[in-house]
């Protein structure tokens, strides 16, 4: 599996960040397990945020090959960026898109389209609602995880290879759904001395997953407040957690 981090921002997006935004690719040899019944590599678009479609037609898969987005909710900053991707898809001449996502996608998804309503029925668009539970989406089996935030929003762990957090406060059910995975990319917005709720900060984050068997995990969802004191947010979530911690950002690949 190979992970892009296409967008490693906020709701306040930096010149270097761009809102959240994931691509997921299968095996990036394209050998084996990792292509679809016709050959391909299989590719998923997690979360479509402001200036994710930007990066996202930069790398190799573009926007032409990505039939599938899967969204963790439905704040602004994980997706925007959704009817400009239907709209460049039909205009590239791109026929299908699937929308999965949490309870109430369905309704967003009309709710954009009855705004911009000429983008009705240009490529067939399918919306799927899934929740805290195992189901499959462009070919790879995954699991959802209900989190702590503002609204519904859901985690998503792909096996023993990869977890993303979604928006969460950090908390020790979250930490023991991304037990035994590989890599863990997990909301920290803010620097510890920020008093917020539906985010963790760098402490509550490391509290959170001490004792936990995950093998890396990349701090994420970035808020402008974080510049500058990245090492220190490192460091203190690794005054908890034993594991490797990094900063995610945007262009990151991370073969697992």
């Amino acid at each position: 599996m190979r992970v892009t981090f296409l967008g490693t921002g906020s709701a306040m997006p930096t010149p270097e960040r761009v809102q959240t935004g994931l691509l997921i690719e299968s095996d990036p040899t394209g050998e084996g397990d990792g292509e679809d019944d016709e050959g391909h590599r299989r590719q998923l678009l997690v979360d479509c945020g402001s200036g994710v479609l930007n990066r996202l037609s930069s790398t190799d898969a573009g926007y032409e090959s990505i039939s599938t987005v899967l969204l963790t909710h439905h704040h602004l900053d994980h997706v925007a960026d959704l009817l400009p991707l239907l709209k460049a898809r039909w205009l590239a001449g791109e026929e299908h898109l699937e929308v999965v996502g949490p309870v109430g996608t369905k309704a967003l998804v009309d709710g954009l389209l009855d705004v911009h309503d000429y983008l009705q029925g240009r490529v067939d668009l399918r919306v799927r609602e899934v929740g805290a539970e195992p189901f499959e989406v462009a070919g790879f089996a995954v699991e959802g995880f209900e989190t702590r935030h503002s609204m519904p929003c859901l985690a998503y762990r792909f096996g023993d290879e990869f977890v993303f957090s979604g928006d969460s406060e950090a908390f020790a059910g979250l930490a023991n759904f991304a037990s035994g995975a590989t890599v863990l990319a997990h909301d920290c917005s803010f620097p510890d001395e920020v008093d917020v709720s539906n985010h963790p900060t760098p402490s509550q984050l490391g509290d959170s997953l001490a004792g936990s068997a995950i093998g890396r995990v990349y701090l994420t969802h970035l808020y402008p407040h974080t510049r500058g004191k990245h090492s220190e947010m490192i460091e203190s979530v690794e005054r908890h957690f034993d594991g490797d911690v990094r900063m995610a950002k945007d262009g990151l690949r991370v073969n697992i």
